[in-house]
C-alpha cells in the first residue's frame, strides 16, 4: 500500500505514519531526508525527538537528495518504507546549485512510486493553507509542495491529512 500523510508542524503526521508502519507487520525502514550538515540546535532537538519516538530496531537511512534511488534500493515485498519528510527533501533539492536537481528528482520519484514493491508511507508538511509568503524562493517552495502533494495523492492508495493529532482520511480506506 502507498500512503501519503500530510499535516502542519506538530500536527501528529509523523506519529500517525509510525503507527501505520508498525501496523503493516513488515520490516520498517525509516528514510530521513534531513541534511544534517546544515542543522542548528533546534533541528537537532527535532531529530532527537523523532529518533526517540520510533523503535530502535528500525534501520534509518539518511538521504537528503536521491530519494527515488534510495526507495528503489530498499523496496521489497516484505518492507515498509517510511519517508519523513518530503518537505525537507524538497528544500534540500531547491537549495542545490544545480537548479535542475528538483525537476529531475521529483520526476524520478513520481515515475518510481507505482512500481515499488512493498509498502510506502510518505510524510509531508501541508504548507499551502496560509497566506502567500514573501520572497520568490518561499513562494516556489509552497507552490512546488502543493504540486508534489497533488501528484503523489493521485498515485497513493490512501491520503490522510492530520490536524491536532486527528487523522482525516481524504482518499482510500478508513484507518482501523
Amino acid at each position: 500500500m502507498k500512503q501519503l500523510i500530510l499535516g502542519g508542524a506538530r500536527s501528529g503526521k509523523s506519529s500517525l505514519a509510525e503507527q501505520l508502519a508498525k501496523a503493516s507487520g513488515k520490516t520498517v525502514i525509516y528514510i530521513a531526508t534531513t541534511d544534517t550538515r546544515y542543522n542548528d540546535h533546534e533541528m537537532d532537538q527535532r531529530i532527537a525527538h523523532h529518533q526517540q519516538s520510533r523503535p530502535a530496531s528500525w534501520p534509518t537511512i539518511e538521504e537528503p537528495l536521491l530519494l527515488a534511488e534510495q526507495l528503489q534500493q530498499q523496496a521489497s515485498n516484505d518492507h515498509c518504507l517510511l519517508v519523513d519528510c518530503l518537505s525537507l527533501w524538497l528544500s534540500n533539492c531547491l537549495m542545490q546549485e544545480d537548479k535542475d536537481i528538483w525537476g529531475q528528482q521529483r520526476q524520478q520519484l513520481l515515475d518510481s512510486i507505482a512500481t515499488l514493491p512493498g509498502d510506502l508511507i510518505l510524510v509531508g508538511n501541508e504548507v499551502g493553507s496560509g497566506i502567500i509568503p514573501l520572497g520568490e524562493i518561499n513562494r516556489r517552495f509552497v507552490d512546488e509542495t502543493g504540486f508534489l502533494h497533488q501528484a503523489l495523492a493521485k498515485q497513493c492508495d490512501r491520503v490522510v491529512l492530520t490536524a491536532a493529532g486527528l487523522p482525516l482520511v481524504m482518499k482510500g480506506e478508513p484507518l482501523s
